[in-house]
């Protein structure tokens, strides 16, 4: 929720404390101030960014509010992603995490059932709103290869979509600079000939 309604990257999530989420402002926002790491399998919190442009405000819907603020209710930990004690998660933590939510997407997998000892494999299409048959507490949610990126990409994207100008995407992502900000734009604005059809035929028939 947090990469897709905010964009902030994997180590500014895990890095995320209570005292930088402002879910009572008159505009909810969530300011990144520190940096995840991971040094031998252990957590390391930084203050200082890589870039200036990473230290940001970034405005929240409605949406990822209720939700912060549910989670708020239930933590008395500082850090809005932490571990059974409180603490940031580790490295290994977050793959196990991340592994929970990978087994809710759809898509082609590959399964494989031992009969009189001899594995068979077989291959399964899964379908969202389909149960696990193993574990039916499993239901497949998430229609696409879901990676901590791709949520950050989607977040960019949909601004892109909505009209919101490069200069202000590049402030929202926390972009060093305007080319990588113009890269995305221009793939995701520029990608559909029928888009450009009546842009290209104005210009040519001038």
């Amino acid at each position: 929720m947090i990469g897709l309604y905010s964009g902030l990257r994997r180590e500014e999530i895990l890095a995320l404390q209570w005292d930088c989420v402002f879910l009572d402002a008159p505009t909810p926002y969530i300011s990144v101030r520190r940096t995840w790491h991971e040094e031998s399998n252990r957590p390391v919190i930084n203050t200082e960014l890589k870039t200036k442009s990473a230290r940001r405000d970034v405005p929240i819907p409605k949406v990822l509010v209720d939700c912060l603020r549910e989670e708020k209710a239930k933590t008395t930990s500082d850090y809005v992603i932490a571990d059974s004690e409180g603490q940031p998660l580790s490295y290994s933590q977050f793959v196990r995490i991340w592994n929970y939510i990978k087994v809710r997407s759809t898509g082609e997998r590959t399964l494989y059932k031992y009969v009189n000892g001899q594995s068979i494999k077989k291959k399964v299409t899964l379908e969202l709103g389909q149960k696990c048959r193993n574990k039916p507490s499993i239901v497949y949610t998430i229609d696409f290869p879901v990676t901590p990126h791709l949520l950050r990409h989607t977040y960019i994207t949909n601004l892109i979509h909505a009209g919101v100008d490069p200069k202000t995407v590049q402030h929202l992502a926390g972009h060093k600079n305007s080319k990588v900000t113009m890269d995305i734009y221009a793939k995701v604005k520029y990608n559909k000939p029928e888009q450009l059809s009546a842009v290209v035929n104005e210009a040519l028939e001038k």
